[in-house]
């Protein structure tokens, strides 16, 4: 049975509710108020819906997270049967400080079809469906993967544009990059929305690239898909522990090379509504008595679009 619009339109509603629970702490200097005011009407709304829903990625273990932790189950469990990626509020201290870019995600598709991964860090590369999938990869140099975007994008090196996150471990790479004369994107954080910007040239941004979390690079595959691009992670386990915990998830090749087909499969959707004004979508706005929200929204094989909605303001 494929996703209907109502269980689409379902999740809408959920991160919108999310990105306004959240948004009541836009600048107050409180990252982790924000993101339990989302968590907690994010897990309530879920179990609004008839669905047998499960968590395969979410606020951390059970000892960890008393709510939206791995395996929880959610919904009356008499619908659908779907796994639920979320990440409540992308962006904590974009949220916490009153800056661009937070969001509130949520990703889900039929059961056993999201990639359940740990919470440890991943490198990824993401390109936009117009440069041919053999151009660029994880294993080649950083400077093969410009030149050939160059070449199949037909534009001088000088042109590319890479998103990074701007961080310490990446700094070889961005002096790299600085080296060929490309144009960056640096990013303080939310590589899920980092990622999504080599979907349409609107962002101008050539490739992504760099070490982020896994969990948020299966978030953005589940976007990435609906636009036919391409994207690939690789598992970096720096503990003992880490790599107990991947083993324990059934991950056997912990060297393996994941293309995108490997963590998403059939239909998928992706949800994510602004809380701060961001790249993808605005943040949350308040017009008289009603909270106005942007949703950007993906469904597998149908649909790719900003949803603009409105809710009663009712304290």
């Amino acid at each position: 049975m494929s996703i209907s619009k109502v269980l689409v339109n379902s999740f809408v509603n959920i991160t919108s509710k999310a990105a306004i629970a959240a948004h009541k702490f836009v600048g107050k200097k409180n990252k982790i108020l924000a993101d339990k005011a989302a968590v907690d009407i994010m897990r309530s709304e879920i179990n609004k819906l008839d669905i047998d829903g499960k968590i395969v990625i979410g606020e951390g273990e059970l000892d960890e997270a008393p709510m939206l932790y791995i395996g929880e189950k959610l919904g009356s469990g008499k619908g659908k049967s779907i796994d639920i990626a979320v990440d409540p509020v992308e962006g904590t201290n974009f949220v916490a400080n009153n800056l661009p870019g937070g969001i509130s995600v949520i990703a889900f598709a039929d059961r056993n079809h999201l990639f359940n991964a740990p919470e440890t860090y991943m490198n990824k590369i993401a390109i936009n469906k117009s440069i041919p999938d053999d151009a660029v990869d994880l294993d080649n140099s950083i400077k093969k993967n410009i030149l050939n975007i160059a070449d199949a994008r037909n534009k001088d090196v000088s042109n590319v544009r890479v998103c990074i996150l701007d961080r310490p471990r990446h700094q070889k790479i961005i002096n790299e990059l600085l080296n060929l004369n490309v144009k960056l994107k640096l990013i303080k954080d939310g590589d899920v929305a980092g990622a999504i910007l080599v979907t349409d040239d609107k962002y101008d941004v050539d490739i992504f690239l760099g070490i982020g979390g896994g969990p948020e690079g299966v978030l953005a595959a589940a976007a990435l898909d609906a636009f036919g691009c391409k994207f690939q992670g690789r598992f970096l386990f720096e503990t003992e522990n880490d790599i107990k915990r991947a083993r324990d998830m059934g991950i056997k090749d912990l060297d393996k090379k994941y293309e995108l087909n490997e963590i998403i499969k059939g239909e998928t959707v992706f949800c994510a509504t602004g809380i701060t004004d961001g790249d993808l979508v605005k943040g949350v706005s308040i017009v008289k008595n009603e909270f106005y929200t942007e949703t950007f929204v993906t469904h597998t094989n149908s649909f790719k679009n900003v949803i603009k909605n409105r809710y009663p303001k009712l304290d």
